[in-house]
């Protein structure tokens, strides 16, 4: 997660007091990497995944399922395992903000070649064998986005209450200090973030109204010193802390680019994929232990980092800060990098004018230089004692500190001082899913479509006030079956497309309001003649004219299989099989109530299915999984 620097953390006050001076100098080492590396051609195409893990602990007897604290230790013995003795080792571990939490990732990053597909589910195995292994007995490693329970009592093990004062990282009336990892920039940027806003977070999600619900869904908090009553809304689930979102899991995806201008492309292309595949994706529709009406995390974990004061979000006059600020520093890309994006640039952005200014007259272009001016009208929200002074062309702390806590659906990322690594492109808007067959598709589908965005120029620019439109639908419920998307008509403007159903445009005379329409994520994904050719035929045209070989054949088509089964509804998404498993379960009144025993439930539902001890073909159809591995059995980790 972001920057990991070590040493002796410093207050908001004081971090405050050196936010101009870690602006300028991030600026200065972003123009030395640039004036080093951005010409730079030729880098070969490597990407490689991320999949965060929570560690679980089942107590099979009294039918419970807690977080447990113990991710500091077990990623400690990951490490030294792995690649600590063995640098080219399959696997590498990172801490991530929750204390239960752990981040693997292949130890290489992977290559060009198709048959490289063939390879990501084996090492996506061979890291949760690798975790489970160094568990206690009834420990297991979970894909789950969400923990159902989260900041209800007594949700970890370790038990521990949340003290609920001003001294403590979160101040959380329902999420204990404990349950952040101990690494000091969690919970300095859990403190900072607070005391930045002026008060703590607030998150409100809508209940879902069962027919037991009561209404108005009204709660009070027993420890409340007012602040949560006056955040709360009716009909809504209260969170009051960065825990509820940067504690639960995602899946990411980071490609190199062979030069710059191939990673600005990318990254503007797949902007408009990121609220599709989130949807498609979706797995996270309980919070805080309640049954909710939206599927996805992206929206709670937005307002669990948002450090905006009340004069930035508009709610008071500007009299100490600068800047109305739109969104969260959590949210969607506010604008294109690309000289194609640059018309559908239709959000009104807020940059620093001076850091822009200077961007300009070194020589960076106003797009790229609208796009660092933005990121730099945020604070950086945690600052080390021993960084403060550094050395700019050699270093880049600075500039990663703000850079990397822009938590943006894409991230653009410049290469790292001296190092042979390339300009990079970050895919962050997916769930991650409950096994390892249906991450690495979710994956592969998102490599295999940046091939084919590259290779035939394809082209899906549309206004990006509509993708922000579009990621408000993503995470409605069951919006993969339900919602309409806007999504562009013509895709092939680049006049070598060459593939069944996509051929290029006659003219180019639309204008932007006639290039894109509502499409559902079925016709996106699927086509519907007439209308669209679909992504995945798409795909399968691309993968017609390449040489794979038989077995990744049927890998990959295995996988696209289970995108396109999700997309049209034949398939659930794990948030509406999750919901579905809760409606029916016998202890459940329909009151949006998710007990210890359902949470425990579901959970170890879950682990089965991703130990592959049961089949669920509602969820992942009958025979598209051909990798198969021996799980554990209850009791017995």
């Amino acid at each position: 997660m972001g920057l990991l620097s070590q040493g002796s953390p410093l207050s908001w006050e004081k971090t405050q007091r050196h936010a101009d001076h870690v602006r300028k100098h991030g600026i200065l080492q972003f123009l030395h990497i640039y004036r080093a590396v951005g010409e730079r051609h030729k880098d070969v195409l490597k990407w490689g995944d991320e999949v965060e893990y929570m560690l679980v602990v089942f107590d099979h007897q009294n039918k419970r399922a807690q977080l447990s604290l113990t991710g500091e230790d077990v990623l400690h013995t990951l490490q030294e395992k792995g690649e600590r003795v063995n640098p080219n080792h399959p696997t590498l571990w990172r801490p991530e903000y929750g204390s239960y939490m752990i981040e693997g990732t292949p130890g290489q990053p992977y290559g060009g070649t198709m048959s490289e597909f063939n390879t990501v589910q084996d090492n996506m195995r061979k890291r949760r064998q690798e975790a489970a292994s160094v568990l206690k007995q009834n420990q297991a490693v979970c894909t789950v986005t969400s923990f159902p329970r989260l900041g209800c009592p007594g949700f970890t093990i370790p038990k521990y209450d949340p003290t609920p004062v001003e001294t403590g990282a979160s101040k959380s009336l329902f999420f204990p200090d404990e349950a952040i990892n101990k690494h000091p920039r969690f919970s300095t940027l859990t403190r900072n973030i607070r005391h930045r806003r002026g008060e703590k977070v607030v998150i409100n999600v809508p209940i879902f109204k069962d027919k037991n619900t009561p209404s108005p869904f009204v709660e009070t908090f027993p420890h409340d010193d007012g602040e949560a009553a006056r955040a709360t809304k009716p009909d809504h689930v209260y969170m009051d802390a960065m825990g509820f979102g940067m504690g639960n899991c995602c899946l990411q995806v980071t490609f190199q680019a062979c030069s710059i201008s191939e990673a600005r492309y990318l990254y503007d292309q797949l902007a408009t994929i990121c609220p599709i595949v989130m949807a498609l994706s979706a797995a996270a529709p309980f919070y805080r232990g309640y049954v909710t009406d939206i599927d996805c995390r992206w929206g709670v974990i937005s307002a669990s980092v948002d450090d905006r004061t009340r004069e930035e979000r508009g709610l008071e006059p500007l009299k100490n800060n600068r800047y109305r600020i739109n969104k969260s520093r959590y949210d969607s890309i506010d604008s294109y990098l690309s000289e194609c994006g640059e018309k559908y640039n239709d959000i009104d952005l807020t940059v620093d004018k001076e850091i822009y200014d200077h961007l300009v007259k070194e020589g960076i272009d106003h797009l790229l230089a609208q796009h660092i001016a933005h990121l730099f009208i945020r604070d950086p929200l945690t600052l080390f004692e021993e960084k403060i002074h550094l050395d700019d062309a050699n270093e880049s702390d600075h500039f990663e500190n703000i850079q990397s806590t822009n938590w943006q659906t894409m991230r653009f990322k410049p290469p790292p001082p001296n190092s042979d690594i390339g300009w990079r492109v970050e895919f962050r808007p997916m769930e991650v899913q409950l096994t390892d067959f249906e991450n690495s598709a979710y994956v592969v589908f998102v490599v295999l479509l940046t091939r084919v965005i590259l290779s035939y120029k394809l082209d899906f620019l549309i206004p990006l006030s509509k993708v922000d439109e579009n990621m408000k639908v993503a995470q409605k419920r069951d919006a993969v079956r339900q919602g309409m998307f806007y999504f562009r008509k013509d895709i092939c403007k680049g006049g070598n497309a060459v593939m069944d159903g996509c051929s290029p445009a006659q003219n180019g005379t639309e204008t932007v309001g006639e290039e894109y329409t509502l499409m559902s994520i079925d016709t996106i994904i699927n086509g519907k003649e007439g209308v669209f050719p679909g992504l995945i035929p798409i795909l399968n045209s691309y993968l017609e004219n390449m040489e794979v070989d038989v077995d990744t054949r049927c890998s990959i088509l295995n996988y696209l299989k289970l995108i396109k089964k999700r997309a049209s509804g034949e398939l659930m998404t794990a948030a509406r099989w999750m919901r579905e498993f809760v409606a029916n379960h016998p202890k459940y009144k329909h009151d949006s109530v998710i007990t210890e025993e359902m949470n425990y439930s579901l959970l170890w539902k879950c682990n089965q299915i991703a130990e592959e001890q049961v089949e669920c073909p509602e969820l992942l159809g009958m025979g598209l999984n051909k990798v198969k591995y021996s799980g554990s059995k209850p009791g017995t980790f």
